[in-house]
């Protein structure tokens, strides 16, 4: 239950943020992109882009993965999950 909190108290620090939230909502419309693909996007530099994207994965809220030089990012669908699972109980 303590690993829970922890994890529900930074995935919701990780998306507190404007930037954040377009980044996941494109990796949402799109099913992944690259962070050079999020620079174009936030209109941010490559190194602020990577520290909002390793904010965001070290959150459990998006996974990574190595494609030749590139790092493909993509939605933790199953933290989301539980992200909202655990919202809905304020609602109860």
């Amino acid at each position: 239950m303590k690993s829970d909190q922890k994890f529900f108290e930074k995935a919701v620090s990780a998306v507190a943020d404007p930037y954040r939230m377009s980044i996941l909502k494109e990796l949402a419309a799109k099913g992944e992109i690259r962070c050079c693909d999020a620079v174009g996007l936030t209109g941010l530099s490559q190194p602020t882009c990577s520290h909002h994207i390793k904010l965001l994965a070290d959150s459990d809220l998006i996974t990574c993965r190595k494609q030749g030089r590139n790092n493909i990012f993509t939605i933790n669908k199953e933290n989301f999950k539980k992200l909202g699972q655990y919202f809905e109980k304020f609602g109860e």
